[in-house]
């Protein structure tokens, strides 16, 4: 065995490698691995250059585990190594035989590395590596062996297989990387589709044999190939179907419910990109949806956090980009600021919007029936992307309470003779939960008005974004006023009670609610069909109190602001109250129908709901 010292530029090579040059101790199976796939590359570029002539046959690369031993082998049957190339590529750190190779071959093949480092990540796990390799081109066997210091031998060995053969001699500190189920989870999130099939071991399978009552299971054993060499992003959309790309989602995401729709990428000018990504059915969870899109280079996996390539909006999405010429860091653990990361982001933004406007042009109908589970992702981005809600004015969709969906341009020229106010302002009534808002609904109907449904988590951002933008719109919730007012007209309906009663029936309500509430107290001429007594929430307060929820903030003690409107031509207003004898019956009855009022609200809990039901027992009594 000779004996040498590797090329670098200092002693302490292997620690930085070991601390600092990789973020994730558990890459390194992802760099060896795709070594292997880069060297199984290489023999099918010269085969089919006729540069070599020998057979392909069975270029599975193994992954083989030995606890005993305490080592991890990546076995690949690919260009193997000379000993002048050992020398060259392993003893010098960041000489990289893949960009090597790329150089002499760029137009024939598709290289993974291009770092020259991915094989010493190696020493993040083992205390020591040893090379076997054969070249292609017939000569000696080689062994290599490092024990993580520059130091190193090598000599001849007796491999008679073309191919290399990495053994990582696990250290004490790293032992996971012995358990199956650890390698397994490893190989499914880095290697799940290189393009070259990997063998972990076997596996159980179940077939059945015979028929009838002879008919039995029976186990046997298979070879464990952990990856898809194939993927479906690799082909070209003519070659699928949508069961391939249903199929292609279930293999991504198996226990997810199945994707509305998806759009292929694929485009290699003025970059390289390919892909799928495909609109799932979101919930009002927005951060259980995020972090699904997954980034490939050259069908290795670099990560699932894609912020700096895509808008934030399209992190909802589901799926695989795979880029080549997305800049990596040399760990491959986060991406570079470039220019193509801008051109790709842009792509993919316009891409989305342009698949929407298809969808919605070629089948309205199916697009309104896909609304209610892709609502959110498109309000997201029109709020977060200025060209993103450009382009989804056009079919960003309005749904009233009767399910009947309309543009922002159809609606506005629904409503706009009936519910535009004294300030030319078009109120847009919307509820946010039609069951709870039934009595409110209910009155602005009665008035002729139209109702919106607004339920998602981020529908106070998105009103307040359009009337920003709109200009000629305000949103108002069904219960932020009493209908008659809720678009500001002038006109007003007249009181059947004299000044002098509305007085009255004033104080009565302020002796039984208590004096800190008088402010809040209003007498509204209002329709003897709409309630007595009507809560009605501030739109701002409300709207401020509901963001500073979503993000996560508090009013701590803020009060519970209200208005308590007392309607002055209902019946058991201007009849019954005023008409009673006894004061004390006066007041409970006042107090009675605040609480009618505060019970359709939702606001009426606990002790005070109690006293509620034993009031109206007393009554009806």
């Amino acid at each position: 065995m000779q004996k040498g010292h590797i090329s670098v530029q200092t002693e302490n090579i292997f620690p930085i490698i070991k601390k600092f040059l990789y973020s994730d101790q558990e890459i390194f199976l992802r760099e060896l691995v795709s070594n292997a796939v880069d060297a199984t590359s290489k023999i099918k570029t010269l085969s089919s250059r006729g540069e070599y002539k020998g057979d392909l046959d069975s270029l599975t690369i193994d992954i083989k585990l030995d606890k005993e031993a305490k080592t991890l082998t990546i076995h690949d049957r690919g260009i193997g190594m000379t000993e002048d190339e050992v020398m060259k590529y392993l003893n010098q750190v960041a000489f990289s035989s893949a960009s090597d190779f790329l150089e002499k071959y760029k137009e024939d093949t598709n290289i993974i590395g291009h770092f020259g480092l991915g094989f010493y990540s190696a020493f993040m796990v083992a205390e020591k590596v040893e090379v076997r390799t054969k070249s292609y081109k017939g000569t000696d066997g080689v062994t290599w062996i490092c024990d993580g210091n520059p130091e190193y031998e090598i000599g001849a060995n007796d491999k008679s297989d073309r191919g290399t053969e990495i053994i990582l001699h696990v250290g004490e500190d790293s032992v996971e990387f012995l358990e199956e189920a650890r390698i397994q989870t490893l190989l499914d999130k880095y290697c799940k589709f290189l393009p070259v099939e990997i063998r972990f071991g076997t596996k159980t399978e179940y077939d059945y044999e015979g028929e009838g009552d002879d008919r039995k299971q029976i186990e046997k054993e298979v070879e464990n190939i952990i990856n898809n060499p194939n993927p479906a992003w690799r082909k070209q959309p003519a070659e699928l179907k949508d069961e391939d790309y249903q199929n292609f989602y279930k293999e991504l995401y198996p226990y997810s419910q199945p994707p509305l729709f998806w759009i292929h990428l694929n485009i290699d000018y003025p970059f390289n990109l390919t892909g799928i990504l495909y609109f799932p059915k979101l919930n009002n969870s927005l951060e259980v949806q995020k972090n699904k899109i997954q980034l490939y280079s050259n069908q290795v996996y670099v990560t699932d956090d894609v912020k700096e390539i895509v808008p934030e909006f399209l992190t909802l999405l589901h799926g695989v980009i795979d880029s080549p010429d997305i800049p990596l860091n040399v760990s491959r653990s986060y991406l570079q600021s470039d220019s193509n990361v801008r051109k790709i982001t842009n792509y993919i933004t316009k891409k989305v919007a342009d698949k929407l406007n298809d969808l919605f042009k070629k089948d309205r109908e199916n697009y309104e029936s896909k609304w209610d589970e892709i609502s959110v992702f498109v309000k997201y981005g029109m709020i977060s992307d200025e060209k993103f809600y450009e382009k989804a004015l056009k079919y960003t969709l309005f749904k009233n309470i009767e399910a009947e969906y309309s543009t922002i341009e159809e609606y506005k020229e629904k409503v706009k003779a009936n519910q535009t106010d004294k300030h030319d302002k078009i109120i847009l009534l919307y509820t946010n939960n039609p069951k709870e808002h039934h009595s409110y609904v209910q009155s602005a109907q009665s008035y002729g008005y139209d109702v919106l449904e607004f339920d998602t988590v981020i529908d106070n951002h998105y009103m307040q974004h359009l009337e920003q933008k709109l200009g000629d719109v305000t949103f108002v919730r069904v219960d932020s006023d009493i209908p008659s007012k809720l678009v500001q007209k002038e006109e007003e309906q007249t009181s059947v009670l004299s000044e002098k009663e509305q007085e009255k029936v004033k104080g009565l309500f302020v002796e039984s609610l208590g004096s800190d509430k008088e402010n809040s107290i209003s007498l509204e001429a209002l329709s003897p069909e709409d309630h007595p007594v009507v809560i009605t929430v501030p739109e701002f307060m409300r709207r401020m109190k509901e963001m500073q929820a979503l993000q996560g903030n508090s009013f701590g003690d803020f009060p519970d602001t209200f208005n308590i409107v007392v309607n002055t031509n209902h019946p058991l207003v201007a009849d019954k109250l005023l008409k009673m004898k006894s004061t004390e019956k006066k007041s409970k009855f006042a107090n009675y129908l605040y609480n009618l009022a505060l019970l359709n609200q939702n606001k009426l809990k606990g002790e005070e709901m109690s006293k509620f039901i034993n009031q109206s027992i007393e009554f009806m009594s």
